[in-house]
């Protein structure tokens, strides 16, 4: 059993189009809590956290947008993650990809602090390896593994508490990766199973080899995951809709393996645009992934009568 703490992240200000605010409603609604709690965990709901007045912060490079906010964001969401490790598993519930600059910030002062490695499960059709310096389009979900892993370029951002060594880090499910960011990830030790990957080998081989490296090391993992993930067919609720993404099955068996290695300490739930959504189509489905991530299997869900 694991004590689950729901924390709200109406974080809107890492990209342009708006909704992904409505997020953390729409995951109650859903009955995340309900979920967990029949799974046999406890779960405590600590309502939406707010992120504070915002400051006069400005970057070098003018195409950054929402500057003051999004620091304002991980600020208040790096104290809100170290706090809740203390006592449980955070489970963030956002909110645009930004919140992950200030929610691992949280989880590996915590890891750092119970001298245990903190591992990153990036789960996700992005890289978002871009630093305040490179960025393109100024939109700061676009940044969060380049800051997780101590890459320079993020002035005035804080500096990482501790920086997530590369090779502790595994994308998975990537299809888009501009120029900058490719560069960048091949000169770095970083693992990317992108979809190329998933198909030759399947989702089992890469996630269980990734797997098995943080349980020797006595990892902690934090998981994040991306609605984009998902092939939009499945999941219509994004705004950065991806073709070719992970089916209904292969999400399934990644969120059961993890489940499985018992090594989940912390977990995003990031970019659910409700106002893009389907009658709550895709806040069904990741509330089901949630269930599998926290150990419901396939064959425990009912079938339907035809």
């Amino acid at each position: 059993m694991t004590h689950c703490i729901l924390i709200g992240a109406p974080v809107d200000s890492g990209q342009q189009q708006p909704g992904c605010l409505m997020g953390p409603a729409a995951y109650r609604v859903a009955r995340l809590a309900e979920r967990l709690a029949e799974l046999g965990h406890t779960v405590e709901d600590m309502g939406d956290i707010a992120s504070g007045r915002p400051g006069s912060e400005r970057a070098a490079n003018l195409a950054v947008r929402s500057l003051p906010e999004t620091l304002a964001w991980t600020r208040a969401l790096a104290d809100a993650g170290r706090a809740a490790m203390q006592v449980g598993m955070p489970i963030f519930m956002g909110g645009d990809h930004s919140l992950s600059l200030g929610s691992i910030s949280g989880v590996a002062a915590h890891a750092a602090a119970a001298g245990r490695p903190l591992f990153v499960l990036w789960l996700d059709a992005h890289s978002d390896f871009h630093t305040v310096t490179t960025t393109t389009s100024g939109n700061l979900h676009g940044t969060p593994v380049a800051y997780l892993a101590g890459r320079e370029g993020f002035d005035p951002f804080p500096a990482f508490p501790a920086p997530v060594p590369e090779e502790n880090i595994c994308m998975f499910g990537i299809r888009s990766v501009d120029p900058a960011e490719h560069a960048a990830l091949e000169a770095s030790r970083i693992t990317v199973n992108d979809m190329r990957v998933l198909d030759e080998y399947g989702a089992a081989v890469p996630m269980r080899a990734f797997l098995d490296k943080v349980a020797k090391a006595n990892g902690m993992l934090h998981v994040s995951l991306d609605v984009d993930f998902l092939d939009p067919s499945v999941a219509p609720a994004v705004g950065t809709t991806v073709p070719g993404g992970a089916t209904f099955r292969e999400a399934h068996l990644c969120c059961e393996l993890i489940h499985e290695s018992g090594l989940m300490t912390s977990l995003d739930l990031v970019e659910l645009n409700p106002f893009l959504d389907e009658k709550g189509k895709t806040a069904r489905l990741m509330v089901e992934l949630v269930g599998s991530l926290m150990g419901r299997k396939v064959f425990d869900r009912p079938t339907r009568s035809g």
